[in-house]
C-alpha cells in the first residue's frame, strides 16, 4: 500500500444553503473525502457561505470597497492543499453563483508564483462534485475543470462525478425515502464515478508530489520576464 499521509485535500462546498449541515452536495463530497481519509490523507472542508467572501478578482477585496473579506482564511487552506475538490449544485444547468465567486477569487491569486517561477497552482490537482435534480453535470464539470486547468491545476482523467434525479421537481441526493434509505446512495453510476475520480486524484497527486512538481524548463515566468526586460524572449523559450 502506498503511503499518502503526506498529502492534504481540501473540499470546498459552494452550495447556496446557508447552513452546511443542510447541503446535499456535502453528502457526496463526504463520500469522496471518506476514501481519501481511509488512505491517510489529511482532509479539510470549507463551506463557502460560512464565510463572508465577496465577488472579485483581487486577493483582498477590502482594498476595493468591501468592508469585510474572509477570503484570506480560505486561501491559506488552498495553498496548503495538494488536492482541491469543488462541490456545486446545479441551477438551470450551471454551477452555483457561489461557485463562480470561488473561481473568481482563485483567479485573483493566479499572479502568485511558486519557488520555480510557475503558477502557485502548479503541482496541485483538482476535481469537482455536482448534484441536482436536473441535467448539467458534464456541462458544469467542463466549466469548472477548464477554469482550474487554466489557473494551473492538473486535472486527472475522469475528474468529475455527480448525481441527478429525474427531470423536474423531486428528491435531492441524500434525501430520506419512506423505507429509511437515502436517495442516490445506491446509484452505481454515482458510486463508480466518485470512486474513480477520487483515486485518480490521489494517484496523480502522488506522482506529482514524488516528482517534485513540474520541471520549470519553458514555464518559468521569472525567466521570461527577465528576458523581456532586455527586449528579447528568453532563449529558453525559443523553438
Amino acid at each position: 500500500m502506498t503511503n499518502h499521509s503526506d498529502l492534504r485535500a481540501l473540499f470546498i462546498n459552494t452550495t447556496l444553503k446557508r447552513a452546511p449541515s443542510e447541503s446535499h452536495t456535502k453528502l457526496l463530497l463526504n463520500a469522496s473525502a471518506a476514501i481519501m481519509t481511509q488512505q491517510g490523507i489529511s482532509v479539510d472542508h470549507v463551506h463557502m457561505l460560512s464565510h463572508h467572501i465577496p465577488p472579485g478578482i483581487y486577493p483582498d477585496m477590502t482594498e476595493h470597497g468591501w468592508d469585510r473579506d474572509d477570503w484570506p482564511l480560505v486561501w491559506d487552506k488552498v495553498k496548503a492543499a495538494d488536492i482541491l475538490v469543488i462541490g456545486s449544485p446545479l441551477w438551470l444547468g450551471e454551477e452555483s453563483s457561489v461557485c463562480r465567486v470561488l473561481i473568481e477569487r482563485l483567479y485573483g491569486m493566479s499572479g502568485q508564483l511558486n519557488d520555480k517561477g510557475q503558477s502557485i497552482f502548479y503541482g496541485k490537482t483538482a476535481g469537482c462534485v455536482i448534484t441536482g435534480n436536473e441535467d448539467g453535470i458534464k456541462h458544469a464539470a467542463m466549466t469548472i475543470g477548464y477554469a482550474m486547468n487554466h489557473l494551473g491545476f492538473t486535472i486527472p482523467p475522469q475528474a468529475d462525478c455527480g448525481w441527478i434525479g429525474e427531470a423536474g421537481p423531486g428528491p435531492s441526493y441524500g434525501d430520506e425515502k419512506e423505507d429509511g434509505s437515502r436517495v442516490g446512495f445506491d446509484n452505481e453510476f454515482t458510486q463508480r464515478n466518485t470512486t474513480i475520480m477520487t483515486w485518480n486524484l490521489i494517484h496523480l497527486t502522488r506522482m506529482l508530489k514524488d516528482a517534485g512538481g513540474y520541471p520549470n524548463q519553458g514555464n518559468d515566468r521569472k525567466a521570461w520576464d527577465a528576458g523581456a526586460r532586455f527586449g528579447f524572449k528568453n532563449p529558453e523559450y525559443r523553438s
